[in-house]
């Protein structure tokens, strides 16, 4: 007696492109990025090979959409629920402790930002692709911070983009850290960090 195979499921081309990038994600934060082929892609999404080539135009472009998305999930982990009138000190504290948090919650999509980050800056890929990432990112932390600027929170002399780029500077410099030695205990480390970076932001009081 034999089992008739399963049928692929018909999905959207969006939910496709989320199963594909999901299961990049997945297998980078379990083998790492070179075990991360093509062929293992299509295996773990259930999936022939030639599908991939419908919705990419190689695997780099996989690789890359898949880095996208991590680095979205990451994001809306740290800042799903924030209050963005709380003050400035618990606005940021918040944050800081939400990102200390990620190994443990999101460590597949941490080492798929930093591993196809890594090799896109050191190979033949566009290293703009990240960038671009991260200046988004800069640009809506200093929006944040403007806010918080003009309610009196944060010092009126420090400039607000060059201020955004040190805080994500302080906060990936964690995330490695706590990669780097699983024995430093991130909520310690993460009122360090808030420490420091506030007490250098944060207005006098009147």
């Amino acid at each position: 007696m034999t089992v008739a195979p399963t049928p692929r499921r018909r999905l959207s081309p969006d939910a496709r492109k989320e199963q594909l990038e999901c299961a990049a994600i997945d297998l980078i934060g379990r083998e790492g990025l070179p075990a991360t082929t093509a062929e293992a892609i299509a295996e773990a999404a259930g999936v022939s090979k030639g599908l991939l080539w419908r919705y990419y135009d190689n695997l780099d472009a996989l690789l890359v959409a898949a880095a996208r998305r991590a680095f979205v999930a990451l994001e809306k982990a740290v800042s799903v629920d924030v209050d963005l009138d709380a003050p400035a000190a618990t606005l940021f504290t918040s944050a800081i402790h939400r990102a200390a948090g990620l190994p443990a919650t999101h460590p597949a999509e941490l080492r798929t930002v930093r591993q196809i980050g890594a090799a896109f800056a050191t190979a033949d890929g566009d290293p703009a692709e990240r960038a671009a990432e991260y200046a988004a990112l800069h640009r809506r932390q200093a929006e944040l911070l403007r806010r918080c600027q003009e309610r009196g929170d944060i010092r009126p002399d420090l400039d607000v983009v060059l201020l955004a780029v040190t805080y994500q500077g302080m906060v990936d410099t964690m995330l490695d850290h706590l990669d780097a030695d699983p024995n430093l205990d991130p909520d310690t480390y993460a009122d360090h960090v808030a420490k420091v970076f506030l007490g250098g932001v944060r207005a006098p009081l009147a």
